[in-house]
């Protein structure tokens, strides 16, 4: 093996002996054969990808190093929802750079889940303390989309008489971040609500108008008195959502006290790194009245078979693929990884010690205030947390204090009206308030020199605005501030999760592939940490180059002709592509089109992105074999000829098969005026084989955390750029105060999560062309591999035409269960007793389980799940059989929690040698979970979402 070559390292199966092997279970002679067995020979791609050449991991990260190296690590002030902050070093070390955290997945299986459940619930506790709320989810994807989907939830909500009244209208203030009024414009004008803004103090209250927003503090800084707005709004049957500081709220009265139905905003500065822009987990808190509604997901506190207490996701019903048009939101992935890194940035300095931040930042902000007073600037806000806004004395010109602020190597925030905005933050020392002022005296022809070594800890706003309420009182704030208790409370959660470091993941439509070490390390660097997404392009030089390169490469891969990276996830870029079509629709005079076909087989948020752009969903059934119904799709396409504005295809298809009739399909939407969006959830099936501008499609989103390398972190952060063909680029993404315009906005950040951009942009420069291409390869081998294994003892629901599947497999259950009574839920609780996550549970069609192995699984791996898969199956005869009861057995029971197994009374029918150790190689490095089978009817039925009392209940 050539040991330089990464694609080596990436790819599991990498001898010729395996792969014969596997082939000849298959029953074809070549990987060649079977690809042309798999994928229509009139989609091929004719020539391989024209990429550079591939990298060897030590020339990547020489060259990552040199793009690192032009970016410029300024001191930025310009706030705007963006701050310097301190991530603790047992966090960086132990969470974020450690896999067993971030190659985990969304923890819909809670029982091998619970540390993740734990961190997250940390999180929403967090949240809800500092709110002043009782409910909230465990993140969103930034402030700004947060905004979006509170005027969403609102509006969904409204009263039977609002609604018959039709009150659209939503009030946005002036001084709320002109990043999250682009995205609420974005977002609003395709569902026909009416976007206001302007002054909170002198609007009034009509009948039209169903929701209204705030900011506190407001987008200037200053801390404005919003009681009796909100009664007002109340009065009028209008609910308020307020965008907050969360670090603001350690010292502010929380706006849950005073009357806010949502207080949403962002976690960054709890110790996420600015990243360019993101990742940084939004927050959402809102009243238990709308604990059917919020957006996002919930973890709660349940209990297991046993009655122990155990965390679950609460209230699953609202998951978007359940119900498709129906769902309050199209949310999927979140920012779990950092949310849960907040989380633990809160237990590790717990109230005393995040009081002791906020109060530092904010006397720092004052004694800034009044010492630039002395030197003739005058401070506009009169009450504040952490921002002033200055207005620059008569001789001094905002030109000259910004060229010697460069020179300072500073960045400041600059109005539109001439004042210059300053906000400090955790970082900012004595030192460089020094600095500051010998800058801001210098401009003013002035010199400065004053003791900055000994502030006071004074307070810069009212006594109205004083936070008097207690928080986080429970026990968990008080314990873990040493580094040593931390790290071992992070490794007891830890080694209650299944991750990629455990076992492969078998997860369909999720692609949990290697998230490989070279392509991880660069995000630990302060060159890539640690530039504000508003400071200066000559600044974020590296960045720059490294998104340009990056577009360049999926564009080739797509064989589309732009693309944006903004949208923070995969149904994110659903929803972009779907606007950049309205957009175009809108332009040519066809803005009346308003239905889109969404086959059966589509992905499971499709239906929701469409409802949300504005559009009507109608169905396309598929049929026996699971191939999209062409003569029904024929049929619905000319039905609706004159309002068909798309179709949503997944391809391959959800279904797990490469479908012959998908330029057809391409055909029939276009002939009938309408465009093709593909839906970019199994592009890992594509790359290098075909693309989705060779099959005929418009617009494409990817999901760089399935196809690309990037890893889910136990449910975000995810990254889900659009491609789009050359008609639609001008529709694509802009923003207003990086670009200049608010045309399509869909994130807070210019560039979305660029932070994570240098893992798919390593993936790509170390596989190459070649390496991509076997990747695709291999993952169809693998997934074939299994069906031909697994087809005997379960069956295969869905082929393709020659009868394979693509790069993943759904296994028939239905008549498992008529037959024995055992379901696919039980199988997937019993596969926990063997260390492997459970494969993707009854989606797309009930009563199955959905399989993708990836191209990083190896053969041995995949043997190993394979003998698994056929000893429950032998299980699953005994009961059958009757030689194991009906409902007392290791699957019904399943899984057999390390307190159960050990306990002095066994009072099962089988021993625990079956319920724990059913294959030897099991007693080396058994994974144990802590919890027996959660209870999900009773944490629906008692909803918590904190920590409760003074305790970790």
């Amino acid at each position: 093996m050539d040991t330089n070559k990464f694609s080596n390292r990436h790819i599991g199966v990498t001898t010729d002996d395996d792969k014969a092997a596997m082939l000849k279970a298959i029953g074809v002679n070549s990987l060649d054969e079977l690809i042309e067995q798999t994928i229509p020979s009139d989609i091929r791609l004719t020539k391989p990808l024209n990429l550079p050449p591939a990298m060897t991991e030590r020339k990547f990260a020489e060259h990552i190093a040199e793009l690192a190296g032009k970016n410029k690590i300024f001191t930025s002030y310009i706030g705007m929802g963006w701050y310097d902050t301190v991530c603790p070093a047992p966090i960086v070390r132990n969470v974020f750079e450690n896999p067993a955290w971030y190659t985990s997945y969304t923890p819909y299986q809670a029982e091998i889940s619970q540390g993740r459940l734990e961190a997250l619930l940390n999180f929403q506790t967090v949240i809800c303390e500092l709110t002043g709320l009782p409910l909230t989810n465990c993140s969103l994807l930034d402030e700004a989309t947060a905004a979006a989907e509170a005027a969403t939830m609102f509006h969904g909500t409204r009263s039977r008489a609002q609604a018959k009244a039709g009150a659209n209208t939503l009030f946005v203030d002036e001084h709320v971040f002109e990043s999250t009024k682009a995205v609420i414009h974005t977002r609003m004008e395709p569902q026909g609500i009416e976007v206001v803004t302007g002054d909170f103090k002198t609007f009034e209250f009509t009948d039209k108008v169903f929701a209204a927003i705030v900011q506190y503090p407001n987008g200037d800084g200053e801390i404005e008195d919003y009681r009796a707005f909100v009664e007002a709004a109340h009065a009028k049957d209008v609910r308020v959502a307020v965008a907050a500081d969360l670090m603001s709220l350690v010292l502010l009265t929380p706006p849950g006290e005073w009357g806010a139905d949502v207080v949403f905003g962002s976690s960054q500065r709890f110790g996420i790194p600015m990243f360019y822009g993101g990742p940084s987990a939004g927050y959402f808190a809102t009243k238990d009245e709308y604990k059917r509604t919020i957006p996002g997901r919930i973890i709660g506190i349940s209990v297991d078979a046993y009655n122990h207490p155990a965390y679950r996701l609460a209230l699953q019903t609202r998951e978007q693929h359940i119900k498709r048009e129906k769902a309050t939101s199209n949310i999927c992935t979140a920012q779990a990884l950092l949310a849960t890194m907040a989380g633990f940035y809160a237990v590790y300095h717990g109230p005393d010690g995040l009081r002791d931040i906020a109060s530092r930042i904010h006397a720092y902000a004052g004694f800034l205030a009044e010492e630039l007073e002395k030197l003739g600037y005058k401070q506009v806000n009169k009450n504040f947390f952490d921002t002033l806004k200055i207005a620059l004395p008569e001789r001094v010109e905002v030109k000259t204090l910004r060229e010697i602020a460069l020179e300072c190597n500073i960045n400041l925030r600059y109005f539109e009206d001439g004042h210059v905005g300053i906000s400090l933050d955790e970082t900012t020392q004595p030192k460089a308030l020094a600095v500051l002022l010998q800058m801001f005296a210098g401009v003013a022809g002035k010199t400065y020199a004053a003791n900055v070594d000994d502030i006071n800890r004074s307070r810069y706003f009212d006594e109205q605005f004083v936070r008097t309420s207690k928080f986080m009182e429970q026990e968990l704030f008080a314990k873990y501030h040493t580094e040593t208790e931390l790290m071992r409370y992070i490794k007891r959660l830890e080694r209650r999760d299944i991750s990629l470091a455990h076992s492969m993941i078998p997860l369909g439509s999720c692609t949990m592939k290697l998230n490989a070490a070279s392509e991880m390390l660069p995000l630990s660097r302060p060159e890539f940490q640690n530039i504000h997404p508003y400071a200066p392009v000559d600044q974020a030089a590296g960045y720059i180059e490294m998104i340009e390169n990056l577009s360049a490469a999926l564009i080739e891969i797509t064989g589309l002709k732009g693309v944006t990276l903004q949208p923070n996830s995969g149904a994110a870029g659903e929803y972009t592509g779907l606007r950049i079509i309205r957009s175009y629709l809108e332009s040519i005079g066809q803005g009346h089109r308003n239905v889109v076909l969404l086959p059966a087989s589509a992905h499971g948020t499709n239906p929701a992105s469409a409802i949300q752009c504005g559009f009507t969903t109608v169905t396309v059934r598929c049929d026996e074999k699971g191939n999209v119904d062409l003569a029904d799709f024929r049929a619905k396409a000319e039905e609706n000829r004159d309002n068909l504005a798309a179709s949503m295809i997944t391809y391959p298809s959800t279904h797990g098969i490469f479908e012959t009739d998908i330029k057809e399909m391409c055909d029939i939407v276009h002939a009938c005026g309408g465009q093709l969006y593909m839906d970019g959830a199994n592009m890992n099936a594509q790359v290098g084989l075909t693309n989705p501008g060779t099959i005929g499609a418009d617009v494409c989103h990817l999901n760089l955390h399935k196809t690309f390398a990037s890893p889910h972190g136990g449910g975000g952060p995810g990254v889900g750029p659009v491609c789009v063909a050359e008609h639609l680029l001008p529709f694509l993404p802009s923003h207003p105060v990086a670009f200049g315009n608010s045309l399509n906005t869909v994130a807070a950040a210019p560039y979305g999560s660029a932070g994570i951009l240098p893992i798919t942009y390593g993936y790509i420069r170390m596989m190459g062309a070649d390496g991509l291409t076997e990747a695709t390869k291999v993952a169809i081998l693998n997934a074939n591999y299994l069906a031909a294994k697994l087809e005997k003892d379960y069956g295969i629901v869905y082929n393709g035409a020659r009868g394979r599947v693509g790069h993943e497999l759904i296994l028939e259950c239905r008549t498992i269960k008529e037959q024995s009574g055992i379901d696919e839920s039980d199988i997937a609780k019993r596969l926990m007793d063997f260390g492997y996550h459970a494969p993707t549970l009854s989606f797309p069609v009930h009563g199955t389980l959905m399989i993708e192995p990836t191209e990083s699984e190896s053969k041995h791996e995949l043997d190993r799940f394979v003998e698994v898969m056929q000893c429950i199956r032998k299980e699953i005869d005994e009961v059958e059989k009757g030689t194991a009861d009906k409902e007392d057995n290791v699957l019904k029971n399943a899984p057999h929690p390390e307190y159960e197994v050990t306990a002095d009374a066994w009072s099962h029918p089988y021993p625990r040698t079956k319920a724990a150790f059913p294959l030897e190689w099991l007693h080396d490095g058994k994974f144990w979970v802590n919890v027996a089978r959660v209870n999900n009817a009773y944490g629906d039925r008692n909803l918590v979402p904190t920590l409760c009392g003074c305790c970790q209940c």
